[in-house]
């Protein structure tokens, strides 16, 4: 028999194939009008999840906006000459006449008249015009006029379908005050609406409206309000994962001002577990581990080295590496060093006066470092190492880190040194407290990942049909059972063994 002559494949044959298998991404014209016929869906079926998933593409779409987009998008969705359609393209630059023309000659073909969208999708495309409005310095007053007609017109309608647009659009309201300098004027209008959201049960826009007024209260660092905010309201369990992540920061950031470290770090954690990937919304990301490395360090912990390597942290995280080195080595001049190197960054970061505690801590790494290395030093030469101003500090320092617990040992006031007791077993009460703790965050985790899981909407109603279905399929058995059981009773005896 004679052998089969392999041939080889043709290489753009394979590629062509694999161009072929390849969804083509949608424009940004298409991608408009997709989500506003899944607005209308949602609308029409009462499933808020179709709303949902038109607002988590609104980050990736917000970057490829422009003028002739959304003049074109609104020309397309907006058929007749209505009221809504003049009102959306009045926020935009006027067209040129040949982009007029080619509008004109577009829209000639189809003299079918279509019915008008629903008001959601009116909001859905303003929260876009002012998106993009954001992206000029030059058009933020624009931007704040838009703002105020969006939010009244939304008040007017009172709307439920329309809430998760809503808590969209209260953000980009924030966020134009904040870009016009005017974030302090914005604080009635978020008072307001939260108190009428949480009347109304409306869950996200009363979740995002507090994260509003916390931002604001925390830019004039009006910590004593936030933290009375907090106390006085309770935030809303359904809320979505973003918005807890905001919530938790904030709290973070309150209780770390408060000096309550260990519930600042409980916080922190929360906001680091719910928040979107790190390459998604790297700000934040950089954001709360920068705070969580310094509360970390005040607590008396040291970072993981491989955190400083993550790629989206490596480079933000460089002032702060620097002082966790100053830290860990317990070198004070080293600290202070870096201190004023970065300061502009901290002070960037909102962390400047929680780094400037960290002295204290710098102080305390350095005693401990000695004990374990002396079993007797002079106070003077504590001085030395640590770069004190007296001996009278030292020994402040010295007694104060004895009675907290931070080293074994005591101060010979009339010889003037500090001897060092035996290093303490890694064994004790203390154990028993860590275990807690993660036994706690492990059922938190638990707890918070039951409540996080979606099902849709009514699918209990099949079970149940499917249930009753299977019970009448189960008593038409039985009667067929007994039926053909008293037939068999009439007929005639087979015996024993049939």
């Amino acid at each position: 028999m004679a052998d089969v002559e392999m041939k080889p494949v043709d290489e753009k044959e394979e590629k062509a194939t694999e161009d072929e298998k390849k969804p083509v991404p949608l424009t940004p014209v298409a991608e408009i009008k997709a989500n506003v016929a899944l607005i209308e869906r949602a609308v029409a079926t009462l499933e808020p999840r179709f709303t949902h998933r038109v607002l988590r593409s609104l980050t990736h779409l917000r970057k490829r906006l422009e003028d002739k987009v959304l003049r074109e998008a609104i020309n397309e969705i907006y058929t007749n000459d209505s009221s809504t359609k003049k009102a959306l393209l009045s926020w935009l630059p006027d067209a040129t006449s040949e982009q007029s023309m080619d509008v004109d000659s577009a829209t000639q073909p189809s003299k079918q008249i279509q019915p008008e969208p629903v008001p959601e999708a009116d909001i859905y495309i303003r929260l876009l015009i002012l998106h993009h409005l954001l992206t000029s310095p030059s058009t933020y007053p624009k931007a704040l006029k838009l703002a105020h007609d969006t939010i009244e017109k939304i008040q007017s309608l009172n709307r439920r379908s329309m809430d998760p647009i809503a808590a969209k659009v209260w953000y980009a309201v924030e966020r134009t005050y904040e870009l016009s300098g005017e974030l302090a004027d914005a604080r009635p209008h978020f008072l307001a609406a939260q108190r009428t959201a949480a009347l109304r049960h409306d869950d996200e826009t009363e979740a995002s409206l507090i994260n509003r007024i916390l931002r604001s209260y925390l830019q004039y660092n009006l910590y004593d309000q936030a933290d009375k905010l907090v106390s006085k309201t309770s935030f809303p369990s359904a809320a979505g994962n973003p918005q807890h992540a905001r919530y938790h920061y904030y709290l973070g950031r309150i209780k770390a001002v408060q000096l309550n470290y260990t519930a600042a770090h409980t916080n922190l954690q929360q906001a680091i577990r719910r928040a979107p990937p790190a390459k998604t919304a790297p700000g934040f990301y950089q954001a709360v581990h920068k705070l969580t490395i310094v509360v970390e360090l005040l607590m008396g912990d040291i970072p993981e080295r491989s955190l400083f390597r993550h790629p989206v942290l490596e480079k933000a995280l460089a002032g702060y590496f620097e002082i966790v080195k100053a830290v860990r080595n317990g070198s004070l001049s080293q600290f202070q060093n870096t201190l004023s190197k970065y300061a502009a960054e901290f002070e960037a970061d909102k962390t400047y006066t929680l780094i400037v505690r960290l002295r204290q801590n710098v102080i305390k790494t350095g005693i401990r470092r000695l004990s374990l290395s002396y079993s007797r030093i002079s106070l003077r030469d504590i001085c030395v190492k640590l770069h004190l101003d007296s001996e009278e500090d030292a020994e402040y320092i010295v007694g104060k880190a004895i009675r907290d617990g931070v080293i074994d040992g005591r101060i010979v006031h009339e010889k003037g040194w500090m001897e060092c007791g035996g290093q303490k077993s890694g064994y004790g009460p203390e154990v028993s407290d860590v275990f807690s703790r993660r036994i706690a965050y492990c059922l938190e985790l638990h707890n918070q990942s039951v409540k996080a899981m979606r099902y849709p909407l009514n699918a209990h109603r099949k079970e149940l049909a499917a249930a009753e279905g299977a019970r009448e399929r189960e008593k038409e058995l039985a009667k067929e059972i007994q039926e053909g059981g008293d037939l068999d009773d009439e007929g005639p005896d087979l015996g024993e063994g049939f």
